[in-house]
């Protein structure tokens, strides 16, 4: 699907995975809306702030009129044919600690980030999105969200986290499914390890821990790596459905 000359929504755009994706396709000639909370945008580098194709906007995935807000926005220049979901939250807690039983209150609303929040645009984004002009093909547009591979092989203290990805795998299909009349494709990628501002500022020695299990090759990945994944998926139009792990073979131990 043709990406250029199309409005482009990535929650999460402020920063690492939606920063990256924000960016690439703003170069592939995408008009695009870079989504998240006012304390994310407060902290743009002067690099984002100067590139004018990129508009970035505060809103809060699990509130619903933020979102429609957004959609309604993108949608007034250029049609809008492609969503990245990239906004997500991983607290660490386990079930059960010296503390007590996990904080229900924080489950909930990891839950309604990663799940609800992500589910929201989903919808409100394919809205519109149907309301696009099809290509030759009968293409209107593609949604990418973002899982993780705890939705697998979550560790310990990822409860909330891994149960919140794994549904997120769990309605890839059923999405495909119901948005295929509309001519929209529908796809996930679950990363592994990826070099994001969360992990700036760990010593190289924590970092060799995280990704001693990654096959090969032996590294973190890069943001740029999963932009290049989720431009893939769009401009290949017999990709949907699916979710694709981005983890070097990775797979966690329990710890």
């Amino acid at each position: 699907m043709r990406i250029a000359e199309s409005a482009a929504i990535v929650t999460g755009g402020a920063s690492g995975l939606g920063a990256a994706t924000a960016a690439k396709l703003a170069e592939l000639g995408a008009d695009v809306y870079a989504v998240d909370l006012p304390s994310a945008l407060d902290v743009l580098t002067d690099e984002q702030r100067a590139d004018h194709r990129v508009t970035y906007i505060a809103a809060d995935v699990t509130a619903e009129d933020e979102v429609q807000s957004v959609v309604d926005t993108s949608t007034r220049a250029r049609p809008l044919r492609v969503i990245v979901n990239c906004a997500g939250i991983a607290p660490p807690a386990k079930i059960l600690s010296r503390d007590g039983a996990h904080d229900l209150a924080q489950f909930r609303r990891v839950v309604s980030v990663n799940l609800t929040g992500t589910f929201t645009v989903v919808a409100l984004g394919a809205e519109a999105i149907a309301q696009a002009d099809p290509d030759q093909d009968g293409q209107r547009g593609v949604i990418i969200n973002t899982a993780s591979i705890a939705a697998f092989d979550g560790q310990e203290g990822q409860a909330a986290y891994a149960a919140s990805k794994a549904a997120v795998v769990g309605m890839t299909l059923p999405a495909a499914r119901d948005l295929a009349r509309y001519g929209i494709r529908i796809c996930t990628i679950a990363p592994g390890m990826v070099e994001t501002p969360l992990l700036a500022g760990v010593s190289d020695a924590f970092k060799a821990g995280l990704t001693s299990g990654v096959q090969f090759p032996a590294r973190m990945g890069k943001p740029s790596e999963f932009a290049q994944l989720a431009v893939s998926i769009i401009e290949h139009d017999y990709l949907n459905g699916e979710t694709i792990r981005m983890d070097g073979g990775l797979r966690m131990a329990p710890r």
